[in-house]
């Protein structure tokens, strides 16, 4: 999907793009998610991402952007094939979550999902953890999207082509040395939370997958 976020103050304001289980009955619920934190002018949006399998999420990773997102489009995808969910920017890779069940930890592949958009008011949390309320002088606030599109990709095992991941082959079932890299630069120079590195929130160990 392609976006361009809410200019100007937009704090309080949290912009979704996400993938959510198909029923939203019971508390097993599936959800893979990108949003993105409004705040004061000037101060720039956070992209936060997490995802959720069977009901449990926790699994936050917040980054800056390296552009100002709300001047001009730019894509969000998701790649979510059975071995790992991978985040990307512009085609930039900035996160990948391992299927981890070999260890015990659930991996949203067994029920079906649908993609959902929203602009809404979380200004409880959303900026400098709940300290800025939204300006609803400043409304109406808008975000748009274009662009949606979906590639299935049919089988559960990793497509034979010669092609790396950063060549396009998006059902590499591993990430190969380019996108590596990228990953590394994008988490070196602009994550700003990650749940695997909080040890005052897991202080007797960290999950699991980390």
């Amino acid at each position: 999907m392609q976006l361009k976020l809410v200019s100007g103050n937009s704090a309080g304001t949290v912009t979704a793009y996400y993938v959510l289980q198909l029923s939203s009955k019971g508390n097993k619920h599936d959800e893979i998610d990108f949003e993105f934190l409004g705040n004061l002018s000037g101060d720039p949006y956070i992209l936060h991402t997490n995802v959720f399998s069977q009901g449990k999420g926790g699994r936050e990773q917040q980054f800056y952007l390296w552009f100002d997102p709300t001047q001009d489009f730019h894509t969000y995808s998701i790649i979510w094939v059975p071995h790992h969910i991978v985040f990307l920017v512009d085609n930039t890779p900035i996160r990948v979550f391992q299927n981890s069940e070999s260890i015990g930890v659930p991996f949203p592949k067994n029920q079906p999902m649908r993609i959902h958009s929203s602009l809404w008011n979380a200004d409880n949390w959303a900026t400098r953890g709940g300290l800025v309320k939204t300006d609803w002088s400043k409304a109406p606030f808008t975000a748009y999207y274009r662009g949606f599109n979906s590639i299935d990709f049919p089988n559960s095992s990793p497509s034979p082509s010669s092609k790396s991941f950063s060549d396009g082959n998006w059902e590499a079932k591993e990430l190969d040395t380019k996108a590596r890299r990228r990953v590394r630069w994008v988490q070196k120079n602009f994550m700003i939370y990650n749940y695997c590195a909080d040890l005052k929130r897991f202080p007797q160990s960290l999950p699991p997958e980390c």
